[in-house]
């Protein structure tokens, strides 16, 4: 009888390797989705925060402008501080075109404006970047 039982024992310790087996695979994959799962949120939260810079160039540029009657220079460089786009470099260019309207001719322009917002280095993993292109005008 003895023997019978040392046996089975055998087959119950490969049964249970298995299991264990099965069980740390699954783990690993519950870990890999989690992860991939956490990087693609931040990414998206990356992407958002890298738009939004680039619309604050083009404030930047449309209050220049409209208000200020100018263009910004023909490259203008913004560090942002804020909270949440602190570390973005906006490039904001600007071409502006005259235009005559009326039978009393009265000029008006045209502002062509771009942005891009960049954050960390092209190439790494961190690096992110975005264009907002807006055409404004003081024409009434």
């Amino acid at each position: 009888m003895r023997g019978a039982a040392t046996r089975c024992g055998g087959f119950a310790l490969i049964a249970a390797i298995f299991v264990i087996l099965v069980l740390a695979a699954l783990a690993a994959f519950a870990v890999r989705v989690g992860t991939t799962q956490r990087q693609t949120a931040d990414f998206a939260l990356l992407n958002a925060r890298a738009q939004l810079a680039a619309d604050t160039g083009i404030e930047y540029g449309i209050n220049q402008a409209l208000v200020h009657g100018s263009c910004p220079a023909p490259a203008t460089t913004l560090n942002l501080n804020a909270a949440g786009l602190k570390g973005f470099t906006v490039t904001v260019t600007c071409a502006v075109s005259n235009h005559q309207l009326g039978a009393a001719p009265t000029t008006y322009h045209a502002y062509a404006l771009s942005a891009v917002a960049q954050l960390g280095t092209f190439g790494s993993s961190a690096y992110v970047a975005r264009t907002a292109l807006r055409t404004v005008t003081d024409a009434p």
